[in-house]
This record gives structure tokens, C-alpha cells and sequence, in this order.
């Protein structure tokens, strides 16, 4: 239970990339989920990213 911080990250980057990219459908009616979820594209890998390097770091 130590890395639940990494793991809700990684899943959350995992869905926010897929969502941008569009493999997962959002609801893009509304104007601002739409500017939202372009944003998508690169805040996902980067959450991903940082929740992998976390795992890493010394505790």
C-alpha cells in the first residue's frame, strides 16, 4: 500500500492519454470538456511519466 500514490497517477495518465487521443470517447458537446480533453494529449504521458519516476525515488 506504500505506492498508491504511483498507481492512482499512473492509471489516471493512462486514462487522460487515452482520452486525448481519442481511443476513449468524452462527451465533446460541452465547449469546455472539449478544450479540456485536448489538453489531454500531453498532460497524460507526462502524469505517467512523473508517477514512474516517483516510484524510484528513495524514501
Amino acid at each position: 500500500m506504500a505506492y498508491i500514490d504511483q498507481i492512482i497517477m499512473f492509471c489516471a495518465g493512462i486514462w487522460m492519454t487515452a482520452a486525448g487521443l481519442g481511443y476513449m470517447q468524452v462527451n465533446t458537446q460541452v465547449p469546455w470538456v472539449a478544450k479540456v480533453t485536448r489538453h489531454f494529449k500531453w498532460m497524460g504521458p507526462l502524469l505517467t511519466v512523473l508517477s514512474i519516476l516517483l516510484l524510484f525515488e528513495p524514501r
